[in-house]
């Protein structure tokens, strides 16, 4: 099931926790999304992402159960946080298990690519020149 959440998550325990709910796994791929400290020729300071609640969590949801249907995957999970976060922590994860490697790669890349068009999150990035939200993703 699909978490937003504040605080910080620790990619190796969920990574352990979503291969054990399957015998079947042979593969574990993960994308996970941190935060850097230069975009759009500016220095960050940090970022703030906002959402709509109840419908964020709902979106994400379903876009697990879209990845679970539309590849031949054993399981999948996504966990994004919300809040202010600073450079070089982390602000979204993905796992994906399957039989094999190559499936899972490609839902795992599927699955970043629908959230950043389907879930309602605001990205606020805050330079050291101010800050702005971000409309695009890069």
């Amino acid at each position: 099931m699909a978490r937003l959440q504040r605080e910080d998550f620790d990619v190796g325990a969920e990574v352990r926790a979503l291969v054990k709910k399957n015998k079947r796994t042979g593969a574990a791929v993960t994308f996970l999304g941190v935060v850097r400290d230069f975009s759009r020729g500016e220095d960050i300071v940090k970022l703030d992402f906002k959402h709509y609640a109840g419908m964020a969590e709902k979106e994400l949801n379903r876009l697990e159960r879209a990845g679970a249907e539309r590849f031949d995957i054993l399981d999948c999970l996504i966990v994004h946080r919300t809040g202010e976060i600073m450079v070089n922590e982390n602000i979204v994860l993905i796992i994906v298990t399957s039989v094999s490697r190559n499936v899972a790669f490609e839902a795992c890349g599927w699955l970043i690519d629908e959230l950043k068009k389907r879930v309602p999150i605001w990205k606020n990035e805050f330079t050291s020149t101010g800050r702005h939200w971000v409309e695009d993703h890069p």
